[in-house]
């Protein structure tokens, strides 16, 4: 049996706080996509921590930690979340496994990465540059090293080969800047790596399952940045929908069971791209800054809206999400005025789904107003008592997705969390 955690709207959620909170009713939690870029924020015993490349059920004893096949791994940043958790008293080693078909993003994807997004001048994508981009293009275009590579004698000639690839790809962007340091660092990880426990992925998660362990797969970024289905070009490089479950760790799709969509109470994106809700008044501004919203990861400011109900609905749809766990609804708590998008016009016509190509129309959302409750909910531990105009807000998203919010996010904290 397999349970699906992944983020509706453009990431950001605070998908690793409902991991953690889910962890310990599961055995095994696995990330399925995505690399570096995730920034999963948990606060364990009162402190911090943001996860990029470490399932979230890391701090919890006896709990295994899968890196799946379609991650992309950076070494680096792996071996500095690994030195965090051990300072926190967790021995990785002990229950973090890796699976020896995930792809590496070597020195050379992060400096095409960078390369390929300084050449776009005014069109950028937003990338974070962590080479996640160009790791997942040599994936597909059967160049890319994986972990398994690593136990190879032959290794560093595979490694000298496609580094000459890259270089005269960098050659062609007039790319000049040295990364012999990143290249260091690559090589010390590669050492450590060869301690961790490295698995055939595919085998040791179908293992677990026969023997009825149950499993938590743990989506990076959100739904609208899938590679397929998200706003493209302004898209992250993977599959973040519960499709990705199924190719990201070797799994079959009626192994699935239940599909928790985490939604913030309103929007966010960081970066470029589509964001038909997008606030740029005071009343954005206040969401922010209430709401802290600066990337875990790359420490950008993040856009803020309000709820679009019809990308929630799109993201619903294409992941067969059965609950809905609604996050930070604690940051509106003192706004006089709530408002959800329920249709988009476009060209004077009001549509309720998805537009082919967002980028490249003029979106004016459609919206209905709610009362705020105006009361500090942080406290509340029971849904029945949430203030009753916060109850219609949820009651009319609940009604229009026909998906349930059975989960209410009211704090940062790990306990923080309404169950409907």
């Amino acid at each position: 049996m397999v349970d699906v955690i992944l983020g509706l709207q453009w990431g950001d959620e605070g998908k690793g706080k409902i991991v953690d909170y889910f962890a310990p009713n599961y055995d095994v939690i696995a990330r399925f996509q995505g690399g570096p870029n995730a920034g999963h924020t948990l606060y364990v015993n009162g402190q911090k921590v943001v996860l990029h490349q470490i399932p979230s059920g890391i701090f919890h004893e006896n709990k295994i930690n899968l890196i799946g096949n379609g991650v992309v791994l950076d070494l680096v940043t792996l071996m500095k979340e690994c030195a965090t958790v051990a300072a926190m008293g967790i021995d990785y080693k002990k229950n973090l496994f890796i699976s020896e078909r995930t792809h590496l993003i070597l020195p050379t994807h992060r400096a095409l990465d960078k390369a390929s997004e300084l050449s776009k001048g005014n069109d950028k994508i937003g990338s974070t540059l962590k080479g996640i981009g160009p790791a997942y293009m040599d994936k597909t275009g059967r160049n890319g090293l994986r972990v398994g590579d690593l136990l190879n004698k032959n290794f560093d000639a595979q490694y000298k080969s496609i580094r000459a690839k890259h270089q005269q790809l960098l050659d062609n962007y007039n790319f000049t800047e040295d990364i012999s340091e990143w290249e260091n660092d690559f090589f010390t990880a590669i050492e450590q790596l060869k301690t961790f426990n490295i698995v055939n992925g595919e085998y040791f998660i179908n293992e677990k399952i026969n023997q009825g362990k149950k499993v938590l797969a743990e989506g990076a970024q959100g739904s609208m940045l899938d590679v397929d289905f998200g706003t493209f070009p302004f898209v992250t490089s993977s599959n973040t929908i519960s499709a990705g479950v199924c190719t990201g760790l070797g799994i079959a799709p009626q192994k699935i069971r239940e599909v928790y969509g985490v939604s913030k109470a309103y929007c966010t994106r960081v970066g470029s791209g589509p964001f038909p809700t997008e606030l740029h008044d005071d009343m954005g501004e206040l969401i922010r800054k209430t709401g802290n919203e600066f990337g875990s990861t790359t420490g950008r400011p993040r856009r803020c809206g309000w709820i679009d109900l019809v990308a929630l609905q799109f993201a619903c749809m294409i992941n067969g999400v059965t609950q809905i766990i609604m996050t930070k609804a604690d940051i509106l708590d003192q706004l006089d005025e709530l408002k959800v998008c329920n249709s988009y016009k476009v060209d004077g016509a009001e549509i309720n789904y998805i537009p082919f190509q967002m980028n490249n129309i003029e979106i004016e959302p459609v919206y209905k107003s709610f009362t705020g409750w105006k009361k500090d909910i942080s406290a509340i531990t029971s849904i029945e008592s949430l203030p009753v105009e916060m109850k219609n807000y949820i009651d009319y998203i609940n009604g229009f997705l026909q998906v349930p919010v059975k989960y209410i996010s009211n704090g940062p904290g790990r306990d923080q969390l309404i169950i409907a």
